[in-house]
């Protein structure tokens, strides 16, 4: 394992569950130290604190916030208090973006999708991204280097049931990425998008007609299964290396061949 220095640490945002957790395990077994923001009910806490305490027996900092990230006001007062949380020479050198907040609504019928729901989940999954990078930055709390890694889906391409949100959000979260990743870099940090393969999360599992598309991405995939949440934090840990300094305002697919 490569040891990193007591200072440098990843912020994952949406580290509880799916994508976010499976990252911040996977960090964790590699030395990183962690700040895991999420959102729960007070019902499933007891479940994940079980799994928080996984990370914490891989012996590196883990502190854990639950609140809503894509509230302006707990983020800005989150960054304020990051030079008490972080230690006089803390920097953040990894951002992980994994909120999976969304609405799922047809265009037509009783309740239809509307400019409100666009907006939220536009706002959540996509200009968070944004508000978060830019908020840390301004407050000096990124380390040289830092990584901006978000996660996107072939939604962003193609036209699913009910999807037209998420899909709208992706496209603007990729469009961030890209101008974040050439303005971002006169700081020498750079921004990258993760295109996943359909995993059978608990956010995939809202996605209205999932099962077909699950059969779907079987059916498709060149080695016959879903991708695992495992198979995504590998490559989140990838682009976490030094090797990776010069990988910057990509989508890179993290799917096993799925999407071709």
């Amino acid at each position: 394992m490569a040891n990193l220095p007591l200072k440098h640490y990843a912020l994952v945002l949406g580290g509880s569950q799916g994508l976010g957790y499976a990252s911040a395990l996977k960090l964790a077994q590699n030395d990183w130290n962690l700040l895991i923001i999420h959102r729960d009910r007070r019902s499933d806490l007891p479940d994940i604190e079980a799994k928080f305490e996984a990370i914490k027996k891989c012996g590196v900092s883990l502190k854990t916030f639950n609140l809503d990230a894509t509230n302006s006001e707990k983020r800005k007062e989150f960054v304020s208090q990051l030079p008490e949380l972080l230690g006089e020479s803390g920097k953040i050198k990894l951002l992980l973006h994994s909120i999976a907040k969304g609405n799922l609504k047809a265009m037509t019928g009783d309740s239809p999708l509307n400019q409100t729901d666009l907006q939220i989940t536009a706002n959540a999954m996509a200009y968070s991204f944004y508000d978060w990078s830019k908020d840390i930055l301004e407050a000096d709390g990124f380390a040289k280097n830092t990584r901006l890694l978000a996660f996107t889906s072939e939604g962003n391409q193609r036209v699913w049931k009910h999807y037209a949100a998420v899909s709208v959000a992706k496209t603007s979260l990729e469009t961030l990425m890209k101008y974040m990743a050439n303005e971002f870099a006169a700081y020498e940090i750079t921004a990258n998008c993760i295109q996943a393969g359909m995993v059978e999360t608990q956010s995939f599992q809202r996605i209205p007609g999932h099962e077909q598309l699950k059969a779907a991405a079987e059916k498709r995939n060149p080695f016959q299964r879903l991708t695992k949440p495992e198979d995504v934090a590998n490559v989140v840990y990838l682009l976490s290396q030094d090797e990776a300094n010069w990988i910057n305002g990509s989508v890179i697919k993290a799917d096993g061949g799925e999407s071709l």
